[in-house]
């Protein structure tokens, strides 16, 4: 990796009146917890809801439900601190990342580990409320989180290790959360979840791909090369065939196969706007992923209220 240098501090003067340092303080925080961009959170939430209504059988627990939408928020809060911590000396060298509040030093490291550990604390104290299966696996997932941003510099497809350890896992959580084991749905659509995480973020990766390249950052974009799209179409059809299969297994009608087949249009879709891979185009083909969630958790809704 390119040697980074450290940047000189820009943290909050102390002369400004209290009200506006606290101000400016709070909009750091919710800037390094990404409460500006909820696209992450939606990514994260749809496979969470997809185990939900399919462990619930359609009717989720209240107070299950609650947990994870929550659970959910603040894991990603707290992975996104993590991350940016771990990649303070890098994010000032990227474009897109360069005006982070830790890449920027309008905040500290310690800061943000205090913040990281807060929002930690708050997730355990909400998973407490769960069964203690699921308070087990919810602990393998915050190491799991935790140790992603520095997996990410010696893995050289750090995507996938995402879906593994974040992008999916709250799937079996939902399982475990309304029941005592986790079923063969319950893998297929991890499995989904996990590709998808690997789609979406590899995507993502591409916008960044010139500035990775110079400073030595590993991504799937890199690993791939120019055999990109190919792989990335390759996940989408592995995901969309694993949906395919958890459909099977639960007897899925055709509200679930109509989500599905919108995940799929949304998936071509995507593929036309990285053709030429553009940063803007890739960026585009990333949010939209937004709805290929959305997509699947509808027909899955549908088929459990219309086909009961």
């Amino acid at each position: 990796m390119a040697a980074v240098t450290e940047l000189p501090s820009k943290l909050e003067p102390t002369e400004a009146p209290l009200p506006h340092r606290l101000a400016r303080r709070a909009t750091e925080y919710a800037r390094l917890m990404r409460l500006d961009r909820p696209i992450g959170t939606w990514l994260l939430l749809w496979p969470a809801l997809w185990g939900l209504w399919v462990a619930g059988e359609g009717r989720p627990e209240p107070r299950v439900l609650i947990v994870f939408v929550l659970g959910v928020v603040v894991m990603r809060a707290a992975g996104c601190v993590i991350n940016d911590f771990a990649d303070r000396d890098i994010d000032p060298h990227v474009r897109r990342t360069r005006d982070r509040p830790l890449a920027a030093r309008r905040m500290s490291p310690t800061e943000a580990l205090w913040l990281f550990a807060v929002l930690i604390g708050a997730a355990l104290l909400l998973v407490t409320r769960l069964n203690a299966y699921t308070i087990k696996l919810a602990v393998i997932g915050a190491l799991l989180t935790v140790s992603y941003p520095f997996v990410k510099r010696v893995f050289p497809m750090p995507q996938l290790y995402l879906g593994i350890s974040f992008g999916g896992w709250s799937v079996l959580m939902a399982f475990a959360a309304q029941g005592s084991a986790l079923p063969r749905v319950c893998w297929l659509l991890y499995f989904a979840a996990v590709l998808w995480a690997a789609v979406y973020d590899t995507i993502y990766a591409m916008v960044d791909r010139e500035d990775d390249l110079r400073i030595g950052v590993k991504s799937s974009a890199i690993l791939f090369a120019d055999m990109d799209r190919f792989l990335i179409g390759a996940m989408q059809l592995m995901m969309l065939g694993a949906l395919v299969l958890a459909g099977r297994s639960m007897h899925f009608g055709r509200w679930y196969q109509g989500g599905v087949l919108a995940a799929a249009l949304l998936f071509a879709w995507q593929q036309w706007l990285i053709r030429r891979r553009e940063p803007a185009g890739c960026l585009r083909a990333f949010l939209n992923n937004q709805y290929v969630g959305l997509a699947v958790f509808v027909g899955i809704l549908l088929e459990y209220i219309y086909a009961a």
